[in-house]
């Protein structure tokens, strides 16, 4: 829960040094940021890396470095509060991953989560024109959520089979790479020198490693369905941030954004109601 309040106050930072930086480019350095500051800390503890290890840090890596990629570079044309609440469609969207790539029919609830958080997504893009239409920025951020969806599988596939810290910082360095080696393809350059960037990277670094070691580490004892709940404070977080730093959405878009929240908890509600009465059956 307390790395949801410092992960909804990174969108808006993020959203303000895309003024000074290209957005890939700012992804790899932040993530290199974090990587070294991890680094720093765990010292000899990387001696004893295993190759299990690698895979799982590159393969969490790369969907980090997709994800925040795609949602940095929308957020060079959207809100940082819209941005929040967009994210927060990976948890809805995951259900139906699971049916089109593994066949596993989504229960009611998750239709129900669905349908909510698209009616949100909806009123969130905001009437432009006398209709609903998503931006490029939009967009980006959508697809994103499919990257963040697939970490949050992925850190839960590996929980408590490798050491947090290793991971974490093979993770971190991945995406750092996969975020540089983007910029060519995305024709940025290097931006000029700003101190203004140089600490914007410094602070998203650390949090980013904050973050990561615990997602890392809670989700060994919290499952993947209670953690994506938790995770729904989020947008909630970055909403209040945006809000105090003069960010005005409309009032039409805070209802969307309300109802994508309500979406990501409707959509879990079966999953945990299900778990519960399997219990109360194996003890009958």
């Amino acid at each position: 829960m307390l790395i949801t309040m410092i992960w909804g106050a990174t969108f808006l930072a993020v959203h303000h040094a895309m003024t000074v930086s290209g957005p890939f480019f700012f992804v790899g350095l932040r993530f290199a940021m974090a990587a070294l500051l991890l680094m720093l800390i765990t010292g000899k503890h990387m001696r004893g890396v295993t190759w299990q290890e690698v895979k799982a840090g590159a393969g969490i890596g790369i969907a980090i470095g997709i994800g925040y990629g795609l949602q940095t570079w929308g957020l060079q044309t959207i809100s940082s509060s819209k941005s929040a609440f967009i994210t927060a469609m990976y948890v809805p969207l995951v259900p139906l991953l699971q049916w089109m790539f593994l066949g596993k029919l989504p229960g009611l609830m998750s239709w129900i989560g669905v349908a909510l958080a698209f009616a949100g997504l909806m009123l969130l893009a905001g009437p432009e024109g006398g209709s609903l239409a998503l931006g490029p920025g939009e967009i980006a951020t959508l697809i994103s959520t499919l990257a963040i969806a697939g970490e949050i599988i992925l850190i839960s596939a590996c929980a408590g089979k490798v050491d947090v810290k290793r991971v974490t910082v093979i993770q971190l360095a991945v995406a750092s790479l996969f975020a540089f080696c983007m910029m060519a393809p995305n024709g940025e350059s290097l931006p000029p020198y700003s101190t203004y960037l140089l600490f914007s990277a410094l602070g998203l670094g650390a949090a980013s490693a904050i973050i990561q070691v615990t997602m890392n580490w809670a989700q060994r004892s919290v499952s993947p369905t209670r953690a994506t709940v938790i995770y729904a404070g989020e947008p909630v977080w970055a909403g209040v941030v945006g809000r105090i730093a003069g960010e005005r959405l409309p009032a039409v878009a805070l209802i969307g954004g309300a109802l994508i929240v309500l979406g990501v908890l409707v959509s879990e509600f079966k999953l945990r109601k299900k778990a519960g009465a399997v219990a109360s059956a194996a003890e009958e």
